[in-house]
């Protein structure tokens, strides 16, 4: 019951998602629809319920644009898993500061990057020109895209793709 379900708004867009006993609790209780059952069915005493993998809420909800966190697994994420000093892939990855927090650097997407613990050390508390370091790519905001949002879990649920992928 804890597999997770997309959520389309009444115009098909992706919103959310939800795990299977929220959806079929929207589902029975006639704010949403299913739209596609990849996985079987719920079988009770009584009755059998289709376990959703995609619905559709019945009327549309108003939402403000969702916008990616900024949290150290999406900063790793962001940067693919790679140092962005030297390249390096690998499992002991930093988060540092391009502009060091005492020199007034900030908490922002702009300013953080992924970096192995060597040139986390090497860059210390400065400035990237003091340090003699430069950055493979800059760091920016990543986009807000249902892709970038959802696309992690189809792997898992390809049924969900061409919602996804169109928007």
């Amino acid at each position: 019951m804890d597999e997770l379900v997309l959520v389309l708004n009444a115009n098909f867009e992706p919103m959310n998602l939800c795990n299977m006993r929220r959806a079929v609790g929207l589902v029975l209780a006639g704010k949403a629809a299913l739209v596609v059952n990849g996985r079987g069915v719920i079988q009770t005493v009584s009755k059998t319920f289709p376990r959703p993998s995609v619905i559709r809420l019945e009327s549309m909800i108003q939402h403000p644009r969702i916008r990616v966190k900024l949290t150290r697994r999406e900063i790793f994420r962001r940067d693919n898993y790679t140092c962005q000093y030297c390249g390096k892939q690998g499992a002991n990855l930093t988060i540092d500061h391009v502009q060091p927090r005492h020199l007034g650097g900030a908490y922002t997407w702009t300013n953080l990057v992924t970096a192995c613990q060597t040139c986390n050390h090497r860059k210390g508390g400065r400035r990237l020109e003091d340090a003699r370091m430069f950055l493979l790519h800059a760091p920016h905001e990543p986009p807000a895209s249902a892709v970038y949002i959802f696309g992690r879990h189809l792997q898992d649920n390809m049924e969900w793709e061409p919602f996804i992928v169109g928007w």
